[in-house]
């Protein structure tokens, strides 16, 4: 299964604040340390914060942090939360397949995105920083000190 954009940079941008120590990160310095456009983080960066997961705070000692939420929220939930609820495979739409009401691969294709969520469901984030990935995130970052 591969992962929609906007849910890879917000398991990303989730590691990397459960990482920071001390300093609280903007929207704009992670989308430049992450090699993303700013449109596109700031629209994850939002989601986040409307679950309850980021902290944003503007103006002058504002930035991202993760909550407590954040920190102890399921990888499996999240990627569910990102990915939506739509099939694999699209069987619908302007060509619609004749196997749709008896399609067996439809229904294995279901099963199995279902257990690749509840592989993820007991990860949370914090899970996925312990060392070495912590402390190799801190040594990937673009500038000392960043994200």
């Amino acid at each position: 299964m591969r992962l929609l954009r906007s849910t890879d940079l917000a398991l990303r941008l989730l590691m990397r604040l459960a990482v920071v120590s001390g300093s609280s990160p903007t929207t704009r310095e992670v989308a430049a340390d992450m090699d993303v456009p700013y449109t596109h983080a700031a629209k994850v960066v939002a989601e986040l914060q409307h679950l309850g997961l980021v902290d944003a705070r503007r103006g002058r000692g504002g930035g991202l942090t993760l909550t407590e939420k954040g920190r102890t929220a399921s990888v499996g939930a999240l990627v569910r939360t990102f990915e939506g609820e739509g099939d694999v495979v699209e069987c619908e739409g302007d060509n619609p397949c004749p196997l749709n009401s008896d399609c067996r691969l439809r229904g294995a294709l279901r099963r199995a995105r279902e257990a690749f969520f509840a592989a993820l469901d007991p990860v949370t984030v914090a899970d996925m920083v312990v060392a070495p990935t912590g402390p190799l995130l801190l040594s990937i970052s673009k500038r000392p000190g960043a994200v």
